[in-house]
């Protein structure tokens, strides 16, 4: 049986989208905005088909205007890039998020650029990492935006806890970082070649694992009463023999859950944890987004 308090993402992403739609109301009825969510799927991969599916739903449940454009995989660079640029220019579109992976032939840096860093509510633009890294108000990368509310939710006040981010993407390592660091923690960064990473773990009172191993920490790592946030999803066989014949696969995070969560004071299951926050934190920047458009085009 573990003993750890189980963060429940599920329930606080929930939460949070009722708030979101609040607001929402509350934007339409006071200056006339409904915040407008643009999706761009290039290509038919499942996986991304079906997240795109998912922001859709849940762009639409809490009264946001969506938009989709769904293009061919063999879409030109150029075409691409023009798309982006009729977006950015689309009043009634606060927010853009081009879904990655992309084909080969289409440079992501270039794409990510391309988005106007006010509407960038996937938080990649290199406008906005620069603006977190030096601390500034910027729209911050959804998944480490929920990592943070699940903390805050869970800790309170961070000031001067030890947390270490297992992970160095710019997608959630680094992110999570400067987040961590703008919370007066005190920061290390570690990645699967860091030959002390036991040992850094043992110390921390918070480990954000987003390394991408199923099960690379182990329970032995954490130090008793720390607070690990598991970002990893990863598909695994199944253990059972009969589903594993079968071919049956179960998702399993960076963390070995059971044994780490008899050390743990908290921690996120897979699932359950931190993914039901990502589309939470996308809609919660697109609200952002749509305020400080509104204010930055209001007569002064």
């Amino acid at each position: 049986m573990t003993e750890a308090i189980i963060i429940d993402g599920k329930t606080f992403s929930s939460n949070l989208r009722n708030k979101i739609a609040e607001d929402v109301k509350s934007l339409k009825k006071e200056q006339g905005i409904v915040p407008g969510l643009a999706v761009v799927l290039v290509g038919e991969n499942p996986a991304s088909q079906i997240y795109v599916r998912k922001k859709e739903e849940m762009t639409k449940a809490v009264g946001m205007h969506s938009v989709s454009h769904h293009v061919k995989a063999d879409i030109s660079q150029q075409a691409l890039l023009d798309l982006i640029d009729t977006l950015n220019r689309d009043p009634v579109i606060h927010g853009i998020l081009v879904q990655l992976p992309l084909p080969k032939h289409i440079d992501t840096p270039t794409i990510l650029a391309a988005i106007d860093p006010a509407k960038d509510v996937d938080g990649f633009h290199i406008i906005n990492a620069g603006l977190l890294a030096i601390g500034k108000p910027a729209l911050v990368p959804c998944t480490p935006a929920g990592c943070m509310m699940l903390l805050k939710d869970t800790l309170g006040n961070l000031q001067g806890k030890s947390a270490l981010v297992i992970g160095r993407s710019t997608i959630v390592g680094r992110p999570m970082a400067q987040l961590l660091l703008a919370a007066d923690c005190t920061v290390t960064i570690a990645h699967r070649y860091t030959s002390n990473l036991e040992a850094l773990c043992r110390q921390a009172d918070i480990v954000v694992a987003a390394v991408g191993i199923p099960h690379f920490v182990k329970g032995t790592w954490i130090k008793p009463g720390a607070v690990i946030i598991d970002v990893g999803i990863n598909r695994i066989p199944a253990q059972d023999p009969e589903a594993k014949a079968a071919g049956k696969t179960k998702i399993v995070g960076d963390v070995d859950f059971e044994e780490a969560a008899k050390v743990a004071s908290a921690i996120t299951p897979v699932p359950g944890g931190v993914g039901p926050m990502t589309i939470a934190c996308l809609l919660n920047n697109t609200i952002q987004a749509a305020r400080a458009l509104s204010d930055s085009t209001a007569p002064s």
